[in-house]
């Protein structure tokens, strides 16, 4: 029997490490190759953006507009489905009710329907559930009468809703930021809630469409979304602290001063992208690559001017911005909850 000297049993002793390490440092590289597989390989079938209201919308053209754009970076082809109803709590359900691997996103007004669908609406689901992406487009809410109404100021169209009960109309949207400006101009005034007609619509473009054509008197409604109905309307404030280019009408608090009232300046909707927070947590790699293909869309120059001529917004805040935004607005709502639970 051949005796093992101590160097033979070193070195292959040796050779025994070496030979192990390789095979697990193979491993890794393989896992590692397989993990970045995958990831390249999503979206491996069509995608589906989820508005959470009706055709027609400022969310809706948003969505449409985008999933034009989206596939040129993604390699799918996007499908929009409208999910309206139960102020958007059906669309938000359907989403979050969705397989969590991205194949499904909400491509609608982020803000600040989903917070108010909790906060009044009494959802079950809450903003831990989601997970933003990008708000590609905040308006500012417009204060508009129906062209052929006699209302020429914010000041008749308040005394004629105090002193004509029941007779004047306004078109909203539940849970929206010109709801909430709605009952914050009667609670200032001293008007009762049940002088004024609150005739509610699951989108903006409904809402916008019943003032257009006579069926409501006005609306507080998103005012980049209306310049399409323009010419059926007149504007008599603007609900921000500045004017607006393009609407000759005047900051809201500006034109309460005949009244001697004035009330808190709430922002208007977000439109943008939203997906589950399931998906985030459970495809990490899968989220970065919908934000980065959604940015990139957004900085092409084509699409950029395509999004001007069509007024819809292309700003780039990104998922950590969206955040705090939509967090800080649902603040806002949760203040006046109670304004709006009456």
């Amino acid at each position: 029997m051949r005796e093992l000297s101590a160097d033979n049993f070193l070195c292959g002793l040796k050779s025994a490490f070496v030979k192990a390490v390789s095979v697990f440092l193979v491993s890794i590289a393989m896992m590692l190759s397989c993990n970045i597989s995958n990831a390249d390989d999503w979206p491996s079938k069509p995608m589906r953006f989820v508005v959470f209201s009706g055709v027609g919308g400022s969310a809706d053209r948003t969505a449409r507009a985008m999933s034009s754009f989206l596939p040129d970076q993604l390699g799918q082809p996007v499908i929009v489905t409208n999910k309206k109803g139960g102020g958007h709590q059906l669309g938000a359900n359907y989403l979050l009710n969705s397989d969590h691997d991205g194949h499904t996103v909400g491509f609608t007004a982020i803000s600040p329907y989903i917070a108010t669908s909790i906060i009044v609406g009494k959802a079950k689901y809450t903003l831990d559930d989601f997970a933003f992406v990008n708000a590609q487009w905040t308006d500012w809410d417009v204060i508009a009468v129906n062209k052929d109404t006699p209302f020429k100021s914010l000041p008749d169209l308040m005394n004629a809703i105090k002193q004509n009960p029941k007779k004047v109309k306004v078109s909203l949207v539940f849970g929206s930021s010109g709801h909430l400006t709605t009952l914050l101009l009667l609670d200032a005034y001293n008007i009762p809630r049940e002088n004024l007609n609150l005739v509610n619509y699951d989108g903006g473009g409904a809402a916008r469409a019943a003032v257009a054509g006579g069926q409501v008197d006005f609306t507080i409604i998103a005012g980049d979304g209306s310049v399409g109905i323009k010419d059926f309307i007149r504007p008599l404030a603007v609900v921000d602290k500045k004017a607006k280019k393009g609407w000759d009408a005047p900051p809201v608090n500006e034109a309460l001063k005949p009244l001697g009232v004035e009330i808190p300046v709430v922002l208007g909707s977000m439109r943008g992208m939203v997906t589950s927070a399931a998906f985030k947590a459970k495809h990490p790699d899968r989220f970065q690559k919908l934000a980065d293909a959604y940015k990139a869309a957004l900085s092409e120059k084509g699409v950029k001017k395509f999004l001007k001529s069509s007024t819809i917004g292309s700003d780039w805040l990104g998922p950590e911005e969206t955040e705090r935004t939509i967090r800080a607005m649902a603040a806002i709502f949760e203040k006046y909850k109670d304004v709006m639970a009456k």
